[in-house]
This record gives C-alpha cells, structure tokens and sequence, in this order.
C-alpha cells in the first residue's frame, strides 16, 4: 500500500467512524474527487469506495474517458444538454437530474441511463434542483422515457452549519419513502452526521478524505 492509499483509507475510516456515531447503517460513501487527480479515484477504489463522484463533464473525459476501471463513476455537478454526449461512456448514475429536457437528452444518449432526481429544499442560486413539490412529476416522466430512476439528491445549504440542513433533508427523505425509491443522497464532509440521523443512504465526501481544494488539479495532501 503506497502513501497516497494509506492515507485515504485512514480518512475514510474517519468518516465511516462519523457515520457509526450518527447512527447509519448500510451507508455508502462516494467519494468526491473532483479536481484531484486520477490517482485520488484508484486510491479510493483500494480504500474500499465502490463509486466516486465527478462535479465537471470534460474533467470526468480528461481522467477516465477511454480507461478501463472496477469503480462506479457517479456525475454530481449540474447536468447540462451537451455534456451528456461525453458523459455517456463513463458515468453510471447521473445524480443531478432536475428538469424534463434532461431527462430527454437521457433518454436519446443513454437509454435506460440510472439517475436520481436532484431536490431543491433551498432557493440558492447555482446549487440547482427541482421544487420538491414538482419532484413526483418529474419521477413520472423519467421513469416513463425509460429511466431507471434510482432515488433522490439534495445539497444542504451554503450558510447556517449542519442543523440548517436537517429539515430538508427531513423532507427529502420523507418524499423519498412516499415515491418508494431506495437511494436517498444527502449530506457532505460538513453535515453528514445530520443527513445520516435524517436517513441519508449514500453520504458525498470529499475534502475529508482528500484535503482542501484549491484549484483544479489540486494534490492531495
């Protein structure tokens, strides 16, 4: 085990230790990787991380566009039209689905693509999402061009510490239960512990398994 896997798999039994404390079960951790480089995916992969989570389209081509890999690459930055031609070959879940012309593109570039259907419990600009009360629609239409829709995604607020998170992803994970779907992602580094006591099943980690972010290509330290 190199230095790199080392310490990726202490930090990541950091945040499985963090998840036990909150009282989860069977939740999962995507690592997000985003602006490191490709070696952050494979030592994730080693540490034990079934998928990691890609924020940008053409880094996501730049790092495993044409390689080979054992690791789900899951995209959860905001989904644009003509990204999802890249994408297609690569990612396995797309997690930032929130309007019906995605869900078109979906279905003509990646049919029977696995998706969530990203909520937005806060009106923050940049942060997308669909209105929770236009959710259950949306679901339909997906599920309806052929979409394996998977569950729900929802990103806690910028300001306010992790208690600020706690009622909508109360609310997430109630319409998660009224639509019967199964996974419920919610929660980061900051707030995990709220989303796992409100039942988030998958929690998206980054900076507390690979350190800050600085800029794009940022080392991992």
């Amino acid at each position: 085990m190199n230095s790199l896997d080392l310490l990726v798999a202490e930090r990541l039994a950091v945040v499985r230790s963090r998840i036990a404390d909150a009282g989860g079960r069977d939740v999962s951790v995507l690592a997000v990787t985003k602006t490191f480089p490709v070696e952050a995916c494979w030592a994730a992969h080693r540490a034990g991380c079934a998928a990691i989570g890609e924020n940008y389209a053409q880094e996501v081509v730049e790092k495993l566009g044409g390689v080979d890999h054992p690791f789900g690459v899951h995209f959860i930055g905001q989904l644009q039209r003509n990204k999802v031609r890249l994408l297609a070959p690569i990612v396995d879940l797309y997690e930032t689905v929130d309007r019906p012309s995605i869900v078109d593109e979906l279905a003509k570039r990646v049919p029977g693509a696995r998706v969530l259907v990203q909520v937005a419990t806060l009106a923050e600009p940049g942060k997308g999402g669909c209105a929770p009360a236009d959710v259950p629609a949306l679901v339909e239409v997906a599920a309806g061009r052929g979409l394996q829709v998977m569950g729900l995604m929802t990103v806690g607020p910028t300001d306010g510490g992790p208690e600020a998170a706690r009622p909508g992803f109360r609310s997430v994970r109630a319409l998660l239960d009224r639509l019967g779907l199964a996974i419920c992602s919610m929660g980061m580094t900051s707030d995990l512990e709220v989303a796992v006591q409100e039942g988030s099943t998958q929690v998206r980690v980054g900076s507390a398994l690979f350190g800050d972010r600085s800029s794009p290509g940022a080392s991992v330290r």
